[in-house]
């Protein structure tokens, strides 16, 4: 039995590569995107990545996900410490939830240790980079009882 898992990327993630490489580091999203379908591949889990700069286009895939996904990875971004929304969203869909971050928000200003996302997610992975993704789909994997070793 396979499992789909969305995974949505916040604002400036597209800007991944180029933006602060010293805290985000040089992969691009893309790059991301390509480690963790590779790592699906060949998996019981079916990978749909997404990324929006816009708090409603977040919200809206969030809406639409129960039924058709079986869990969603989330790296909100800056959202992760503003959005209300997002965290309404989240709360609404009977799904498991892992909040994703490549730097490690607890040892950053003071106002990125303040996730709203974590009061609607399973789990947190924060500090890894882009590993973060691979780890949280491994985690993924066993919220979801695909029964698969990643």
């Amino acid at each position: 039995m396979s499992s789909k898992v969305l995974i949505l990327n916040g604002p400036n993630l597209n800007m991944l590569g180029t933006r602060e490489v010293e805290i985000y580091g040089k992969d691009t999203l893309a790059d991301i995107e390509a480690k963790v379908r590779a790592r699906a591949d060949g998996t019981a889990m079916e990978i749909d990545f997404r990324q929006s700069n816009s708090e409603a286009e977040l919200v809206d895939w969030i809406q639409q996900a129960q039924g058709i996904f079986d869990g969603i990875i989330i790296n909100a971004g800056a959202y992760t410490h503003t959005s209300i929304a997002i965290l309404d969203a989240l709360n609404m869909v009977d799904l498991p939830i892992i909040e994703v971050h490549l730097s490690n928000i607890f040892r950053r200003e003071s106002f990125r240790k303040e996730s709203y996302i974590a009061d609607a997610a399973n789990g947190l992975i924060t500090g890894f980079g882009g590993t973060g993704y691979l780890l949280a789909l491994e985690a993924m994997s066993e919220l979801t009882d695909t029964g698969t070793q990643i």
